[in-house]
């Protein structure tokens, strides 16, 4: 079994990247970068108005984002990012050809009620149908798996890296 050069934790606001991306980094040993450190500042002021990114907003951040996962290539790593959209996760794979996606997938009251329990984030809960809204799930010709959030964080990763492992040992 081989680990892909970068995973990409992708899901909506919630559903638990900044916990599990890290989780799954140090099971299979190598670095995490958190998505949101990569935002500029003006999203991040944007967000926390409750106001929702647009494509423009989110380009330098997926630039950002996909030059780190680039210079990952051949190490190893696992980054979180929203990767919302088909063409924001082309942009990613346009930088960084190797890149694997983990879409972590649940409802949406499981995801509300994990926000709400939140201090701190500059997310609000009220973006969260905006962000099921732009959601568009990994498709069959995209490198990834999707798991499901139910459960504990470690059952989660556990799961996560089940699945990677049977992803990246079919597709080598």
């Amino acid at each position: 079994m081989s680990t892909p050069d970068v995973i990409v934790v992708m899901g909506v606001a919630g559903t638990g990247k900044t916990t599990i991306g890290p989780l799954v980094a140090a099971e299979l040993g190598v670095p995490y970068a958190e998505g949101d450190d990569f935002h500029p500042p003006a999203n991040i002021a944007k967000m926390s108005a409750g106001i929702p990114l647009d494509d423009h907003d989110r380009g330098p951040w997926l630039d950002a984002i996909g030059a780190w996962a680039h210079g990952r290539a051949g190490h190893g790593g696992v980054v979180s990012s929203s990767a919302l959209k088909r063409a924001y996760r082309d942009r990613l794979r346009a930088a960084a050809p190797g890149v694997v996606f983990l879409h972590l997938t649940g409802e949406r009251a499981l995801i509300e009620e994990r926000m709400a329990e939140r201090k701190g984030h500059f997310m609000p809960t009220a973006l969260l149908d905006s962000q099921f809204a732009t959601l568009e799930p990994l498709g069959p010709d995209e490198a990834g798996v999707a798991v499901e959030v139910s459960g504990t964080p470690r059952q989660i990763a556990e799961r996560a890296v089940a699945a990677l492992h049977v992803t990246t040992a079919t597709a080598g």
